[in-house]
């Protein structure tokens, strides 16, 4: 895989700033087959910056449903999966500007 098929986007959340500010952390959503060290590889190689640790979490789909005057629908999210990723003190990026 090369780096824009692991990296799919950034994640832009409340509790993500605050891992930015305070702890030097950031989240992207990445492909599902990923591993860490690709998800490493990759980021050193879009951002220019060093990797320290990378955790990684698969979130489940959710089930959704909508009553409608025909009926009900059903539907269903996709599941993804998230990486949060720490980098040597010093170092940054400037998410907003290069997504």
């Amino acid at each position: 895989m090369n780096t824009k098929e692991i990296l799919i986007r950034p994640l832009f959340t409340e509790k993500n700033t605050d891992l930015n500010a305070e702890q030097n952390q950031y989240g992207f959503i990445v492909a599902k087959a990923a591993n860490k060290i690709e998800i490493a590889r990759a980021i050193k190689e879009r951002y220019n910056v060093t990797v320290t640790s990378v955790n990684t979490a698969v979130v489940k789909g959710k089930t959704k449903t909508q009553f409608t005057r025909r009926g009900r629908l059903a539907g269903k999210k996709p599941t993804y999966k998230k990486a949060f990723v720490s980098l040597k003190d010093g170092d940054t990026i400037d998410i907003v500007e290069q997504a």
